[in-house]
């Protein structure tokens, strides 16, 4: 263990604890609508400090989504295409930065890629091609949680790929992500990045937390073993892959509400977007038809209410 990692127990309870409370806010943000975040203080183990953190969040969170949303209007009235990649070590906070950025979206203008491993047929293929299948239409945005740059990672560091296709790789994605750019596609790519300590903490985290235990795959544990392996493979993917065209945008990612709201503000400022002028909305009176009667729902129907 790193001589890093937090070695009195009374101080690694109290940071898991902190971890799971975050995690408790991360279902509030799905709940709460009101800008004055009710029900985001007095939770135990939590000072005066650390409550005005939170609101300050919830608000910025909040405010950060309308401008998205403004974003959102303006991708689809000027027919603008944009691609965003989220890579970093497993446990980084890649989804839950999505989470926030997609949350209040229409799902057909911005959506999210999040392929699985390859199929047999898929690997026969151009590396590039099932990537392509996804890229956006006029006034669309597709975020990618993970992407083309597994084979600089995950396949690397597992040996998935040959030294031949590595190196094949680094030769092609320039050229392919100039197309990307010239085809009038805006490529914008994060890497989130966190410590030893705190991917240590997080996965202590989803091992005591059940309704995360899903997250921590055999491939997660694997990573964690092979810290100093991914290091040694994200620097080269850094220094090869960072060109005037599609640079690299680095989220300082140990606290990840700041690496959200951070992440959330510089993708904003990426884009000359303005308020899209929307005509008012009325709602039309409902149409009453005198022979029209509505039929009664058969019980056996209805859903139990247990509730």
């Amino acid at each position: 263990m790193s001589q890093n990692l937090p070695q009195d127990d009374d101080e690694l309870m109290l940071r898991l604890r902190r971890d799971l409370i975050d995690n408790l806010d991360e279902e509030l943000e799905m709940e709460i609508e009101d800008h004055d975040a009710p029900g985001t203080s007095g939770q135990p183990g939590r000072s005066e400090g650390d409550d005005l953190e939170r609101r300050t969040y919830f608000r910025e969170l909040f405010r950060l989504q309308s401008e998205l949303i403004k974003l959102q209007d303006w991708v689809v009235a000027t027919g603008h295409r944009v691609v965003i990649l989220f890579e970093g070590r497993d446990a980084a906070g890649k989804g839950g930065v999505i989470k926030r950025i997609t949350q209040r979206l229409n799902p057909r203008v911005c959506r999210v890629a999040a392929l699985p491993a390859p199929t047999e047929r898929e690997r026969s293929q151009w590396y590039f091609q099932r990537y392509v299948a996804h890229l956006p239409a006029a006034g669309e945005m597709v975020l990618f949680d993970r992407s083309w740059y597994n084979r600089a990672g995950v396949e690397r560091v597992m040996g998935f790929c040959t030294d031949d296709q590595y190196e094949e790789f680094f030769r092609s994605v320039p050229e392919f992500e100039k197309m990307l750019v010239r085809s009038g596609i805006q490529l914008i790519k994060y890497w989130f990045s966190i410590t030893d300590e705190e991917q240590h903490l997080r996965f202590l985290a989803r091992i005591h937390d059940p309704l995360k235990q899903w997250k921590l795959s055999p491939m997660d544990l694997e990573s964690r073993r092979r810290w100093e392996a991914y290091t040694r493979a994200k620097e080269i993917m850094l220094e090869r892959t960072h060109t005037p065209e599609s640079r690299w945008w680095v989220v300082q990612a140990v606290d990840k509400k700041k690496a959200r709201l951070n992440c959330m503000a510089h993708l904003l400022g990426q884009m000359p977007y303005r308020e899209i002028a929307h005509p008012s909305v009325v709602l039309p009176e409902r149409v009453h038809h005198d022979d029209y009667h509505r039929r009664p729902v058969p019980p056996e129907l209805f859903v139990p209410e247990v509730y």
